[in-house]
Order: C-alpha cells, then structure tokens, then sequence
C-alpha cells in the first residue's frame, strides 16, 4: 500500500525517468535485449539482474554532467564486481573478458575494469577520445618502494593537454595522475591508436593490440556496438 503522507520518492523518480525514456527514446550501443537473453542462457539470474541494473545506470547516466558520469559509472563497477586473477576465473594467465563475460562471474581483473568502465562511459556520452586504457607500473608498498607489477586503469582527459583522472580498481576515489605517484605510465589505447607513455597523439594502431581486437570482436557478438 501507498503511503500518501511520505511518498515513495524512488519509486516517483523511477517512473518519471522512464516515463521521460518512453517520450523521448534513448540511444544505447549496448542491445539489452539481447544481453538478458544471452545472460538468461549462460548465467545464472544473478547476472540477469546485473544486466538490468547496468541498464538502468547507463541510461541514468546520460544525462548527468561528465564528472558526474565519471563518478557514478566508476563507483558502481568497483563496487559491484570482485577483483579475482585470470589464472583463477578463466584457467588462463591473460584473458580479457567482454562486459558480459564480467558480469556473468561477478569479477574479474584489472583488465575488466577498465574495459567495462571504457564500454560504460562510452555509452554514456563520453567522447573515447577522452578514454584511455592506460598499461602502469604499479609500486608495490608504500612511496620507497622498488617493487612494482603490471597494472591497468582507465584514463579520461577532458581536454588533449589536460592531466588525466586516473579510473582505478583498486581505489574507487577518482584522482589526477599527479596524486598517484605509485603509478607510472607505459602506453594505454583507445579506438584511435596505442600511445606511448603519457603521450597525446596515438603512435600505432591498435592492429598492434590481438587482445583488443578480439574483446571489442567479441563484445559485438554479444550484442555491444563497439565502432565509433
């Protein structure tokens, strides 16, 4: 039953957006009809419900300032997956999974983070001219320490010469390079092109990266439009 003295404001607010969705249809590359149907006969309905929430918080999204996009999409993937080794959920030391793929295990690597945030924001509005998924070397115990291993995070310029803000799994605060000393750029990608170090113009195409074109081949597949 209704409560008319305090209304249910989620509810109201949930019925305006998809009344404002109805009215004024939405573009997604993202086939959500398709990718419940896959999930229904792949995955367990825990990943239907993923898929549906995922929905929901990307045509949420579109609307909302960038930063706010940023920060939405960011915290809800940290927050919702697991960080779990390749070796572990594939049997495999270097798997990159499609967004469904990750959603379908509830985990996956640093890889799949960065991907999922990439596809996510992508369909949000963001330009992939502003994305990059950026390969680090991440230091290992505190600032003195000469231990470090292979990382990936997402990178967003809101403009080509700006600092980046660093997309991380492993810290959901959203900072500019410039407050993660513990990081060091090698290249990162995009669709354009890999660019080396922190560079600003792309310095190879990706034809260089099998891994990239075989996610973004498979992603397709599964029902997320992936050209530009």
């Amino acid at each position: 039953m209704f409560n008319l003295q305090r209304p249910d404001y989620g509810w109201i607010c949930s019925l305006l957006l998809l009344t404002m969705l109805w009215a004024f249809p939405v573009f997604s590359a993202w086939d959500f009809d398709r990718l419940l149907k896959l999930a229904q006969q792949r995955y367990a309905a825990n990943t239907v419900k993923t898929v549906a929430e995922m929905q929901q918080l990307l045509l949420a999204s579109k609307t909302l300032p960038e930063a706010d996009k940023l920060k939405r999409i960011n915290e809800y993937i940290n927050r919702r997956f697991q960080f779990v080794e390749d070796q572990v959920l594939w049997n495999q030391a270097d798997y990159w999974a499609t967004p469904l793929e990750m959603m379908g295990k509830s985990a996956g690597d640093c890889e799949d983070f960065a991907i999922i945030k990439y596809m996510a924001l992508k369909d949000a509005g963001v330009s992939t001219d502003k994305l990059r998924l950026s390969y680090v070397k991440a230091k290992i115990g505190g600032n003195n320490s000469t231990i470090s291993q292979a990382h990936m995070v997402l990178t967003y310029y809101s403009e080509p010469d700006a600092e980046p803000l660093v997309l991380d799994n492993l810290i959901t605060e959203i900072r500019p390079a410039s407050r993660r000393p513990d990081l060091t750029p090698v290249f990162s990608f995009n669709h354009e092109g890999v660019f080396a170090g922190s560079g600003k113009q792309p310095s190879a195409s990706i034809d260089r990266l099998s891994r990239w074109k075989d996610v973004l081949l498979r992603m397709q597949a599964d029902g997320i439009d992936n050209k530009e």
